[in-house]
């Protein structure tokens, strides 16, 4: 996982989330119901029909597989047979990418994405096991939330190129812990091991809980 963001990483980045909303999500809905997505080896997939998964650079789907790069995400969908579906009738964020514009994308940093996703998502079920960890296709990351405060690890983002973990209280409090805007992050480098994750998410929940806990009199 890098410590820099190189116009590999970012091209890379923008294409997988292009394709988990419109090849993944985005049929998934109009076939289940669902916008979900989850970890699998090697990268992401669907929790419902039609079953698409990415691993790597590559998409697999009901009807046959396609490499990302070079390719649109309406070709990418036709090959391996669902058609590409944007849900920006359901949010208004996601990685606003059209169906025909002609995708980038990395096998090599593909890879070290679907890492940061699987790290998270190891972290995410030995902090919460009581709580399922999802892929969601608006910001592309993967969260959960507990007592009305969020956790998650994403590949990065407009907050920042690299990827990253967080703590996101739905009210943001205020001390040292909480470094950003939605609440506290830390940098997630090839480094970063899942005990680490843990113990920030850890820190986070008892931040958290001393914040909202009432003063004494």
């Amino acid at each position: 996982m890098p410590t820099g963001a190189t116009p590999s990483l970012l091209a890379t980045r923008r294409a997988l989330h292009c394709v988990a909303e419109l090849v993944l999500a985005g049929p998934q809905y109009d076939t289940s119901g669902t916008i979900r997505l989850r970890v699998i080896p090697g990268g992401f997939g669907t929790v419902k029909e039609p079953d698409v998964g990415v691993r790597g650079g590559r998409v697999v789907g009901p009807q046959g597989e396609s490499g990302i790069d070079g390719r649109t995400a309406a070709e990418i969908a036709a090959a391996v047979g669902v058609t590409a579906r944007p849900l920006s009738d359901l949010y208004s964020g996601g990685p606003n990418v059209p169906a025909d514009e002609v995708l980038h994308a990395s096998d090599e940093e593909a890879a070290v994405l679907a890492d940061v996703l699987a790290v998270g998502n190891e972290a995410l079920s030995a902090f919460a096991p009581e709580h399922e960890a999802v892929i969601w296709p608006e910001h592309f990351d993967i969260g959960l939330s507990v007592d009305e405060v969020n956790y998650g690890v994403s590949p990065g983002d407009d907050f920042s190129p690299t990827p990253y973990a967080y703590v996101g209280p739905w009210s943001v409090p205020q001390g040292e812990f909480w470094n950003a805007p939605f609440g506290a992050y830390r940098g997630v480098s090839d480094e970063t091991t899942v005990e680490q994750l843990l113990s920030f998410f850890r820190e986070g929940r008892a931040a958290a809980a001393q914040a909202q806990a009432p003063a004494s009199s």
